[in-house]
């Protein structure tokens, strides 16, 4: 059963605790492995060339592995009951849908227009030749922020939904409508937005990045936890299999982490001072965008379980797709590749943040555990 309001008065509920140490210092590690990916990149870059360019439409082969093992520990821990039940309380869905394609494209182009072609335009000098036109830097990095605004995440927001003892079950809804939608809008609205005719979409790249980051990890967890539960029981699924597994999902974004900067470091390192500079309004749409959500779903009394995976799925970006149509429309070395990979350096670190902002203001939603992954004992703490 759910907590009333009325109760949060006297009793703070907190979403997690009793984190063990890995957990509790995950933004540590994931500095880290930034730290580590850059290094890598720096030391032996043709290892990270190579290992780059093992891809099919732009998709990394070596990310994709990555990402499989990321996602499956936490497809694996759905009950898929709770899926179908979300399909009956749509609202959640709508929210998510509604951020994501009415408003957060046009902040992003806002806070971007704002910060990169007005108040840091002094400091963002030179140009680049792009399809044979001369286009500033400013302009550039504009583009690249409108590439992740337009993208919203299909795969990580498993992951923040899981640490933040979200409900699986929507979040995993959210995911596919997202996924259908992003089929659909991403092509006519970054061309709107990029006020470009000839905007070139990677479909093929969206097809298979949902597919493999999404689709394949959910079909061998379904069939998986079907097969245990049916074979080994409940139990045995619980106590032992999920005791090795969880583990798993942490370590393969630590790795993803590396790779993805490994691959991209040597951008990042050649452009210290605009890495700043674009990540002030992508640092200042990500926090916006995740007030917005969470607030109007406390307005629409979503429970806790229901509000967070909602909120933080606006407010985190696709930019696997992302860089991708920024390399395929304006080139691997421009200023619009270079702003989708600063969203990856941001993206992490920001995201780990919100997920704590979720779990210490948990007791500002009613609470319904039972929706959480598992029901661990762990999602729903209440003390003095």
């Amino acid at each position: 059963m759910g907590t009333n309001r009325s109760q949060t008065s006297t009793v703070r509920v907190q979403a997690g605790s009793n984190l063990s140490f890995f957990e509790k210092y995950l933004t540590v590690w994931v500095f880290l492995c930034i730290f580590i990916g850059i290094a890598l990149g720096r030391l032996f870059p043709g290892v990270a060339i190579a290992l780059d360019a093992m891809s099919v439409y732009q998709v990394s082969i070596p990310i994709a592995v990555c990402l499989f093992f990321m996602m499956y520990p936490i497809m694996v821990k759905i009950d898929f009951t709770q899926a179908a039940n979300a399909v009956r309380a749509p609202k959640p869905v709508i929210l998510t849908l509604v951020v994501n394609w009415l408003i957060k494209p046009f902040t992003m182009v806002a806070f971007a227009q704002f910060f990169l072609g007005w108040l840091f335009r002094p400091l963002i000098v030179g140009t680049e030749v792009i399809r044979g036109s001369e286009v500033t830097l400013a302009n550039s990095y504009i583009a690249g922020t409108i590439l992740l605004g337009i993208a919203p995440c299909t795969a990580m927001v498993l992951m923040w939904g899981y640490l933040s003892y979200g409900n699986q079950g929507h979040t995993l809804v959210m995911v596919a409508v997202n996924s259908l939608a992003m089929l659909f809008l991403y092509a006519p609205l970054g061309r709107w937005l990029l006020a470009a005719n000839d905007l070139t979409v990677p479909w093929q790249t969206i097809v298979l990045s949902v597919l493999i980051y999404v689709g394949l990890p959910l079909i061998v967890g379904m069939y998986s936890r079907y097969w245990i539960l049916k074979y080994k029981g409940r139990e045995w699924f619980e106590k032992q299999f999920l005791k090795y597994l969880t583990p798993v999902a942490i370590t393969a974004l630590l790795l993803t982490l590396v790779l993805l900067f490994a691959f991209k470091g040597e951008l990042i390192v050649n452009n210290p001072l605009h890495i700043l500079l674009i990540a002030v309004p992508l640092f200042i749409q990500t926090n916006f965008i995740f007030l917005i959500s969470y607030v109007v779903a406390l307005k629409m009394n979503l429970s806790y379980e229901d509000a967070a995976p909602a909120a933080l799925i606006g407010a985190s970006n696709h930019f696997e797709v992302a860089i991708a149509t920024a390399v395929m429309l304006f080139g691997l070395n421009s200023g619009a590749a270079l702003a989708t990979v600063v969203g990856v350096l941001i993206e992490v670190p920001v995201m780990l943040m919100l997920v704590e902002v979720c779990k210490r203001t948990a007791a500002w939603f009613t609470r319904e555990p039972e929706k959480a992954t598992l029901r661990d004992p762990r999602c729903f703490k209440a003390f003095e």
